[in-house]
């Protein structure tokens, strides 16, 4: 008789494109988090957490590849024959609730919201199935304000987190302007709707092709490095040199603003105060808005476009967020096809390594713009909508770059077992700390090997250990043994240096918690 097959172990790994966080990786993020919170609260904001899990109906087809409708979700079928997903997003979300709960919320709403979303895509460095976004929207109003209150808030957060001025500027567009630089160059109807979307795609690769990756891919395409070959749009040259003239607009200022930081920099290293009157005074988005103005001729929607976008430029510049901080650029697009008016990026200007040690600017970490037919869907109305994602994983990534989070943290105390008897009085030195507002804990491992509880008081990255023997307890004391401090003793100190400068204190058992707050904040 054979023997029953064995049932295979699992295999203890990690799914593709998904990733386990631990410690600080999850503390960090919660910190991050809640200083946006607190922007996001301050500008009249409220918090909403919607399912994670929507029908397929509701996602609709606003996904994150157009060109794949009811694709790149994770999809299951209920017994019932309904489909639900996961969300890919937090905007599709919050049309379904906006629709379903628009007689009991505020006209206008606002909201905003963090979570996971999921996105059933190939995995690869960097692009993972999971990740965090962190939204903003106000739904129920037409006005440029609105679109201008996203963008100053948007520059106040990443100032919340860390992100100093200089080195970060909020870009923003209108697709309306887009769309009549595409009908001056003859690229309106339904039967140019491909080369529309290739000109698109074209235009939102300009940071990384350059003009002259672009200009191939407005013509007939372009061979990459590895010698694959990206067809073009196949625009004449009159169509292509519209496109490239209204990309040239972008590309000046861009380059202006950017020397114009540098300035403030060297202004900024050398002691002097910034003189507002030569760097944020002027108004350089008014020349940017006066080219655009050129390039639309006479098309009414490229017009409307040129006359929101200066709605929102003067709001914010009025409110003392010039160019320097927020900048009219041609070049922003935004991929996704439900956009129908102002488009915005956040990016992070300062320099970085990559991956292959070559050094880039950091680039995007949040973008969003107007929808105003997003909600129609379940309505059959058009109501007015506008918002804003920060990419969690990209804005924490550049945080750690440049030193700005993720400088050490320490664990919690540990009181050590010297005797397994007395774990009461051990869990009363820790309730002590607690009481106090101090990270501690009981070891609660074996505490038989004593070298085994400081390795693990090391591996926690505690900064103390506290320690009470049978002596002690007679003697009413207990030894407080610093281990950052003797760390770095062991790493750098000479024997005599060592005998000097002690880690390890011994006081009464009444001083204990002054002595670790005063190591604590030493």
């Amino acid at each position: 008789m054979a023997k029953p097959k064995k049932t295979p172990r699992p295999k203890a790994q990690t799914p593709k494109g998904f990733a386990d966080y631990f410690g600080s990786d999850v503390t960090e993020r919660t910190a991050m988090l809640s200083r946006i919170a607190e922007v996001y609260h301050r500008y009249g904001f409220d918090a909403l957490e919607s399912s994670a899990v929507e029908t397929v109906e509701a996602l609709g087809k606003f996904l994150p590849d157009v060109d794949r409708p009811n694709e790149g979700v994770f999809a299951w079928q209920e017994e019932d024959g309904d489909w639900l997903a996961l969300r890919y997003d937090m905007t599709a979300p919050l049309a379904r609730v906006y629709a379903q709960h628009r007689g009991d919320l505020p006209s206008p709403y606002r909201r905003y919201t963090m979570g996971p979303v999921w996105r059933n895509e190939k995995p690869g460095p960097g692009r993972f199935r999971q990740f965090y976004q962190c939204d903003a929207d106000t739904v129920g109003t037409a006005s440029m304000a609105a679109d201008a209150e996203i963008c100053a808030m948007l520059a106040d957060t990443l100032e919340a987190v860390g992100i100093e001025r200089g080195d970060y500027v909020i870009r923003i567009n209108n697709r309306k302007v887009l769309n009549g630089v595409m009908e001056v160059a003859g690229l309106s109807g339904d039967d140019k709707e491909a080369e529309r979307g290739i000109v698109l795609r074209a235009i939102d690769k300009l940071d990384r092709l350059g003009p002259d990756g672009v200009r191939a891919l407005l013509g007939e395409g372009r061979k990459d490095e590895s010698g694959d070959f990206t067809k073009g749009a196949g625009l004449t040259a009159e169509q292509a040199a519209v496109i490239v003239s209204y990309l040239e607009v972008g590309v000046a200022q861009l380059n202006a603003h950017k020397a114009k930081v540098s300035r403030q920099v060297e202004v900024v290293k050398s002691g002097n105060p910034i003189d507002q009157a030569a760097f944020g005074g002027e108004n350089p988005n008014a020349t940017t808005l006066q080219m655009l103005r050129g390039l639309v001729g006479g098309s009414l929607i490229g017009k409307q476009g040129v006359e929101e976008l200066d709605q929102v430029a003067q709001l914010l510049f009025s409110q003392g967020y010039r160019s320097d901080r927020v900048l009219v650029d041609p070049s922003v697009v935004r991929g996704l096809g439900y956009y129908t008016g102002p488009v915005y990026e956040a990016e992070l200007t300062f320099d970085v390594q990559n991956d292959k040690g070559q050094t880039v600017q950091f680039g995007s970490v949040a973008g969003g713009g107007r929808y105003d037919d997003l909600v129609k869907r379940f309505t059959g109305q058009e109501v007015p909508a506008t918002g804003v994602s920060i990419g969690v994983d990209r804005l924490l990534t550049a945080l750690r770059a440049t030193g700005r989070i993720g400088s050490e943290t320490h664990g919690p105390v540990v009181v050590t077992v010297m005797d397994r008897d007395r774990m009461a009085d051990y869990q009363a030195m820790v309730a002590e700390l607690r009481a106090d507002g101090i990270r501690a804990e009981v070891y609660l491992g074996n505490p038989k090997n004593f070298g085994n509880q400081l390795k693990y008081a090391d591996k926690r990255n505690s900064p103390i250990a506290i320690i009470e023997g049978g002596d002690e307890k007679e003697r009413g004391v207990v030894q407080i043994k610093d281990l950052i401090l003797g760390a770095k003793i062991a790493e750098t100190a000479t024997h005599e240096e060592w005998k000097d400068r002690p880690s390890q204190f011994e006081v009464p058992r009444s001083e204990m918690l002054a002595k670790v707050r005063e190591i604590l904040a030493g």
